[in-house]
């Protein structure tokens, strides 16, 4: 530490001298004057201590995050970026040198050299440029989805009644067809008895259900649901030289359905929670995870989904995975999930109206004591400043320290759209995932028990008109006085091939249990 800093300053940085590896992020701000000698770091094994990146709109929160990316890949470290504005995606080619890049790394005492990283470029179901990242519909769960679809609490738990009876019937929600299709069979007169006895359905309630995912279709986002179902541990790949490999979710094309990718990120990071194994503390993370646009996640959320979000984050430390949330004011976090974030980079905000000030106030007392005045501080810093905290090796909160930010190494911008599109195809998990597949699930067995099940009902039908017919046949030769009349008449029904045919139907197993009611009571009792 250089021995000229002023004292004040000298306390601030001995808060950011590690021994381990860490990741740099600029030099401090002191009485406004930039300390390249006094370098502001964090930790690399507190990056699944997860973190906050926050800031009103334009002051760098992006190019913060691409920041800490580049140096988590270069470091081994695997990174998912979900890129809602499109202008993540040059982090994969070296960035362009120029006057403002070459003044930023000579005031924070940067060595600069442009470098692309190893990415891999996807998007949801495949509506836009990427490799498609599908879900089943059984395993979003009724949770997530109820966020997508705007469920009350009360049709969520019916929801919830609802993937309970096709797991428990084989039936496999693989996608919207296929739950639009059970929720139809268990308000149907055959279908209603079904639930009776765990707590039934409304026919309001499924009416509303119908109605959104009819909604939710027809606004296109049927393709999100389908398989093949994307394996989420293509996020914890490293390339071939070691490096980590960045996973960016292009999202400019679904950018106008908000709660849409913010919960179907909140899918991939739930998904990855139930599938890896407790590894407990690590010298570097497995994954880290930047959740743009978090305030998407949390508005209008149920508390079940919060409730499922806190214990998430809370749990999924010890899986070797951080999560970073970037979005504006810390104030968007529910209290639950900020208390779990011990990193922190707050850019600039802004304090013109009264909901400004009272924001900038609660953001202020979320930071431990400084030597700066915050409030004053956070609203005079310029793009690429930032207040910084992070968690020490030992875990405890390093001083504040106003920064300024490094600059990124890879393009600070998006790539044209033939060379992305060209990424895509030449990846090899693209031939993997691009085709989408319809199997067999609940919409072909129930549509299938249905054809079935009126074929049944027509014979049954048939052989009731033939019997009707031999009846009055044989009613006439009686009054005849001719027996064989109406002996030959029934013969010739019961005879003939159409009856025949009729009759093997009502032989099988499912002509039996068709009597008992269109999915049988000897499946029931297995």
């Amino acid at each position: 530490m250089p021995a000229t800093l002023p004292p004040e300053a000298r306390d601030i940085v001995s808060g950011y001298a590690f021994e381990g590896p860490a990741l740099d992020l600029g030099a401090l701000l002191w009485n406004g004057q930039c300390l390249p000698g006094a370098q502001i770091r964090i930790p690399l094994a507190m990056l699944n201590r997860h973190g906050l990146v926050a800031g009103a709109t334009g002051t760098g929160k992006t190019k913060t995050l691409q920041l800490i990316a580049e140096q988590l890949a270069a470091q081994g470290v695997p990174v998912f970026l979900a890129d809602v504005k499109g202008d993540v995606s040059g982090i994969s080619v070296p960035g362009e040198s120029g006057e403002k890049v070459a003044e930023r790394a000579g005031q924070v005492g940067q060595v600069w050299e442009a470098t692309g990283f190893p990415s891999e470029f996807y998007a949801l179901g495949g509506i836009g440029t990427g490799i498609p990242v599908r879900a089943t519909i059984t395993s979003f769960g009724p949770v997530l989805l109820s966020k997508v679809l705007q469920l009350n609490q009360t049709q969520e738990q019916s929801l919830g009644l609802i993937f309970h009876y096709a797991d428990q019937k084989g039936l496999e929600l693989v996608d919207l067809k296929d739950l639009r299709a059970v929720v139809t069979f268990l308000t149907s007169d055959v279908g209603k008895p079904e639930l009776k006895g765990i707590g039934g359905l409304s026919t309001v309630t499924a009416g509303v259900i119908l109605r959104a995912l009819t909604a939710f279709e027809a606004q296109g986002m049927g393709d999100f649901f389908g398989e093949p179902e994307f394996d989420t541990s293509e996020f914890l790949r490293a390339a071939p030289d070691g490096r980590g490999l960045v996973s960016v979710l292009e999202l400019p094309a679904v950018q106008d359905k908000p709660q849409l990718f913010s919960t179907f990120l909140m899918w991939l990071l739930a998904d990855l929670y139930n599938d890896l194994p407790e590894v407990g503390d690590l010298e570097k993370p497995k994954l880290v995870f930047f959740f743009d646009e978090a305030h998407l996640l949390f508005n209008g959320a149920s508390k079940a989904f919060l409730e499922a979000i806190t214990q998430t984050v809370r749990l999924i430390r010890s899986k070797g995975i951080g999560v970073f949330f970037v979005t504006q004011t810390p104030k968007d976090v529910p209290g639950d999930v900020l208390a779990q974030l011990g990193n922190r980079v707050q850019h600039a905000l802004r304090a013109f109206t009264p909901d400004d000030q009272k924001a900038l106030k609660a953001t202020v007392r979320t930071f431990p004591n400084s030597a700066y005045d915050l409030e004053e501080t956070l609203t005079a810093i310029g793009t690429g400043e930032a207040v910084i905290t992070v968690l020490s090796e030992k875990g405890a909160p390093t001083p504040v320290a106003v920064t300024r930010l490094r600059a990124p190494e890879s393009l600070m911008g998006p790539v044209e759209a033939s060379a992305l599109e060209a990424a895509v195809k030449a990846s090899l998990l693209y031939g993997r995932y691009a085709e989408a597949v319809d199997r067999e699930s609940a919409y072909e067995k129930l549509t299938a028990r249905q054809v079935e099940a009126e074929e049944a009902a027509a014979a049954v039908a048939a052989v009731a008109e033939a019997e009707k017919q031999a009846a009055k046949e044989a009613a006439r030769g009686a009054a005849k006085g001719s027996g064989s009349g109406s002996g030959s008449v029934v013969d010739q029904v019961v005879g003939s091939g159409i009856f025949k045919s009729l009759a093997r139907s009502l032989g099988t197993q499912l002509g039996r249990e068709i009597s008992r009611s269109v999915f049988g009571t000897a499946r029931r009792r297995r």
